[in-house]
């Protein structure tokens, strides 16, 4: 029951599907971010779907452009939002108070503009490039797999807002055990695949372990903008190798 309502809340706070929230602890909030790979199942189904109905109706590409607005509709754009920040933020910050300062701010600037621009055109190059009828699959691995890798960001460096008690506050670090069951949920749509594909993930943990890395040299840790950035770069870096791979396949 404990897991249920920690789903719920995941649910609740990382996507926008209508789900009650009247009897939900959000004091638990933190804890629900364990449960990021299986929000990953739901909108990369949703993705999947979306993709699969509107192939049958449009061109390949106009089917890939519907999948990913399904995914933004579905997270209210929560994981571009927080790539934007971070390109703005690193793209225009000389020092760590004023890249937090413009990673705070709610405008967006060339930096993000740009950044979002070329996320989104290479994920739909990239995606165009993959066979029609496996992309549904591709489309729901690679979104349950680029939502582990904030988990190890989280778990790995400590929060770089020392001014915002109260976010800190709430900043949860998931502990070995968490982070494996994470890990596993995951990894269960790439059963889907070939096996092959799984090596994509080794690429994947690398980058965000560089990302990791970026963040800490250069603000000390993480903010909730980095871990958007990691999920999204996570996402591309995972489509980027499964393509490279295909040719093998």
């Amino acid at each position: 029951m404990f897991i249920l309502k920690n789903i719920k809340l995941a649910i609740s706070f990382y996507t926008r599907i209508p789900i009650a929230t009247t009897a939900l602890d959000y004091n638990q909030l933190p804890q629900a971010a364990i449960y990021l790979p299986v929000i990953g199942w739901l909108v990369g189904g949703g993705v999947a779907v979306a993709f699969y109905v509107s192939a049958l109706l449009w061109s390949k590409v106009t089917a890939i452009i519907i999948a990913l607005i399904t995914g933004i509709l579905l997270t209210g754009g929560l994981h571009e939002d927080g790539f934007a920040d971070v390109c703005d933020g690193f793209g225009g910050g000389y020092d760590k108070a004023r890249v937090l300062a413009i990673m705070k701010d709610s405008h967006i600037g060339v930096y993000g503009v740009l950044g979002l621009l070329l996320l989104l055109a290479l994920k739909i190059s990239v995606l165009a490039e993959l066979p029609t009828a496996s992309l549904p699959l591709i489309l729901l691995a690679g979104h349950s797999v680029s939502r582990f890798m904030p988990l190890l960001v989280m778990h790995f460096y400590d929060y770089a807002r020392s001014d915002d008690s109260k976010v800190a506050a709430a900043v949860y670090t998931p502990n070995r055990k968490e982070l494996l069951v994470a890990a596993v949920c995951a990894c269960l749509p790439l059963l889907l695949l070939p096996a092959l594909c799984s090596l994509a993930v080794l690429i994947v943990l690398l980058v965000n372990h560089w990302l990791g890395r970026y963040f800490y040299r250069h603000i000390g840790g993480y903010t909730g903008d980095c871990l958007g950035a990691s999920q999204q770069v996570a996402d591309l870096i995972f489509y980027l190798t499964v393509s490279s791979l295909w040719i093998f396949i």
